[in-house]
């Protein structure tokens, strides 16, 4: 596999092959170590080493790649243009390069003048793009990188296979510590783009910390990027491509024979699969297209679905429209993998409630989405015995994640379906009433969280506390559900606390902020939002589609929310002092908001009071689409940060900024 690499060590100056050229090619630095590739050695674009330049069009590339025995044109029409009366118009394209009319001395087979222009022009757009890069990397004193932030923490990160829905989750195969890949080569003076060999130091998620080849235990060069990402080859690419293989400028001189290393070095290592990144690309292909009709839950009204529009799909999330928002500011966020998003149908078929559209028949371009697209539960047996309206158990409240609820079952419907409310704070009406199926990890036999140790929320304005189940349900003449009903399965997830992760604000979908694991119960998780208090954490299954692997969003394009910056901390660590009270089972009521970014209004998950018989809701704001970045953006000021919250509070007139 690595008999087609070598090494050498070239005086390159020698490179201008003819004393007649009437402009002199720039030398390169004498003894430069460059690797052999099927015999050919890679070096400067002049034409007669690894590089060829076409002698009708100018083009400048791989000369193994070029037409002909002579390498002498870069393609068929080229050769035959050549040979024709073309040779005219090829003399006054070099003109217009050169600015020197052509004498005898710089025939055509001479294009030693064409070449330093053209490795002039490569200098400078490296130079520019390494001026670009320097510029990027000044900016973000206030920015996120989420390499800085595992290295200077020593965090540890979810693997990728702990995301099943993610990309790559199910075939990430054996990609650990020691892999070795071809990478560019950010170390080098030449101005077009080589290669080199790195190690795998860390993952974390889709990003590894790389090692170059020959570096040792040396760490000044180490350097972050996504294992997805377009610029990361498995080993034998290069010789496969006909790409140049370098050495790093700061090691060249450590070794005279780079093959034989080379060869001691990988012989037996592991390097990506062949066929890794065509897995890549066709893990990241969503079945879900836009204009696909499909039924959502009412961000209004809990109880009921409404038809919406697929409008966008950005790494298997979908931003969806309700179809009678004819300004398509009236969106709902949510991965295609949600229990919220049914197919067309679905709710007349298990009896839950729906929203009638006004719009009588479908608008051009829209159509269903297939059934077969959607999510599938567990089958369930309902014959015997099952839930039964009345029975009380234990819930996560969907409109407050951090908190697992007294709740009681509404109604039964179809297929293994139903409808729960949060004792205390429902609606007259039942417009807040959620659906779950009998399967859903977010409901618990009742004791759940005693055994487990966690604080279970009870009923708003229940008297008697310390709360106790048996004493509430002699007073409110009522069963428990059978413990056997419930879901019962655990994964073996391979979450471990303390890991981190990229996670959706469920109250705040449009939101995928930096997280960590900081409790596990069974399947269940704790999702800490870092940078934010206690009170804004979540409860999430380990195997929610709103849970992503580190790298995530710069792998999609979508932007990650970064942790809160230390003055927010601050404040926020000053204001909760000043309101902190003695901890008891009572109903903690409000929660404060959170600061929105300046000139942002996230689509929030917040409800409405729940004093009487008012409603709790799901409401919707102006901001529509996260920006699609493939790189981590810059942080915003401190003072305009967006973090996710979990308010119950709801104001219509809330202003952006302070």
């Amino acid at each position: 596999m690595f008999d087609g690499y070598d090494s050498c060590s070239e005086d390159t100056s020698s490179s201008s092959s003819s004393d007649e050229s009437e402009e002199e090619v720039a030398p390169l630095p004498s003894s430069l170590p460059i690797i052999k590739n099927n015999g050919q050695v890679y070096t400067y674009p002049d034409g007669k080493s690894g590089m060829a330049t076409c002698e009708m069009c100018g083009m400048v590339g791989v000369r193994d790649a070029f037409y002909s025995k002579t390498k002498r044109f870069c393609s068929v029409s080229c050769s035959r243009s050549y040979s024709s009366n073309s040779k005219k118009a090829s003399i006054l394209a070099r003109l217009q390069v050169t600015g020197k009319p052509p004498t005898k001395k710089a025939k055509v087979l001479q294009k030693q003048p064409l070449v330093a222009k053209l490795a002039a022009y490569a200098q400078y757009q490296a130079t520019l793009q390494n001026q670009a890069k320097t510029k990027t990397a000044a900016v973000p004193v206030e920015g996120f990188s989420w390499g800085n932030y595992i290295n200077s923490n020593s965090f540890t990160a979810a693997p990728v296979t702990c995301f099943k829905h993610a990309p790559m989750g199910t075939c990430w195969g054996d990609i650990s510590e020691g892999v070795r890949v071809e990478v560019p080569n950010t170390d080098c003076s030449l101005p077009t783009k080589v290669f080199w060999i790195a190690g795998i130091v860390k993952l974390a998620g889709y990003n590894a910390l790389l090692r170059y080849e020959g570096f040792e235990n040396d760490s000044s060069l180490d350097f972050w990027c996504n294992v997805c990402g377009s610029d990361i080859h498995p080993v034998g690419w290069c010789a496969a491509s006909g790409k140049p293989l370098v050495p790093p400028r700061t090691i060249q001189h450590k070794y005279t024979n780079w093959k034989a290393f080379l060869v001691k070095r990988l012989t037996g290592a592991k390097t990506l699969p062949p066929d890794f990144s065509q897995k890549v690309s066709e893990s990241m292909q969503y079945p879900f297209k836009p204009s696909m009709r499909v039924e959502v839950v009412d961000k209004t009204h809990l109880c009921r679905t409404r038809v919406a529009i697929v409008d966008s799909v950005i790494g298997g999330r979908l931003r969806l429209v309700y179809e009678e928002s004819e300004d398509k500011t009236d969106d709902f966020w949510c991965h295609m993998y949600s229990p919220l998003i049914h197919h067309i149908g679905w709710s007349r078929s298990i009896g839950h409630r729906f929203k009638r559209s006004d719009i009588t028949k479908k608008q051009d371009g829209h159509f269903d989405a297939p059934p077969h697209l959607f999510a599938k539960v567990k089958e369930v047996d309902t014959s015997g015995e099952w839930f039964k309206e009345g029975m009380k158990l234990e819930a996560i409240d969907p409109l407050n994640l951090s908190a697992i609820c007294v709740a009681t079952i509404r109604k039964v419907l179809a297929d293994g379906y139903l409808m729960i409310g949060i004792d205390g704070s429902e609606a007259a009406d039942g417009s807040d009433w959620f659906c779950y199926h009998a399967t859903s990890p977010s409901i618990f036999p009742v004791g759940f969280c005693e055994i487990n140790t966690i604080e279970l929320t009870p009923p708003r304005g229940y008297a008697k506390l310390p709360f106790k189940w048996f004493d509430y349900l002699r007073e409110m003449d009522s069963i428990a559900a059978p413990v056997k009903l419930f879901n019962k399965e655990v994964p073996n997830h391979g979450f471990h606390v303390g890991m981190k992760l990229e996670a959706v604000d469920l109250m705040e979908p449009r939101l995928v902020c930096v997280a960590t694991v900081t409790r596990i119960i069974h399947r269940l998780l704790r999702i800490h939002f870092d940078g934010w208090e206690d009170e804004y954490d979540q409860w999430v299954d380990c195997e929610s589609p709103d849970l992503y692997p580190v790298g995530w969003c710069q792998l999609t394009g979508y932007q990650l929310q970064p942790p809160a910056p230390q003055t927010s901390r601050d404040s926020q660590s000053s204001s909760s002092k000043q309101k902190k009270k003695a901890k008891s089972q009572q109903y903690k009521g409000h929660k404060k908001k959170r600061k929105i970014p300046v000139g942002k209004k996230p689509v929030s998950l917040s409800s409405l009071p729940m004093a009487g018989g008012v409603r709790r809701s799901f409401s919707g704001d102006d901001e529509l689409t996260p920006p699609p970045y493939r790189t981590l953006p810059a942080q915003t000021a401190p003072e305009a940060f967006q973090p996710p919250r979990t308010s119950r509070e709801f104001s219509p007139g809330l202003k952006t900024g302070n």
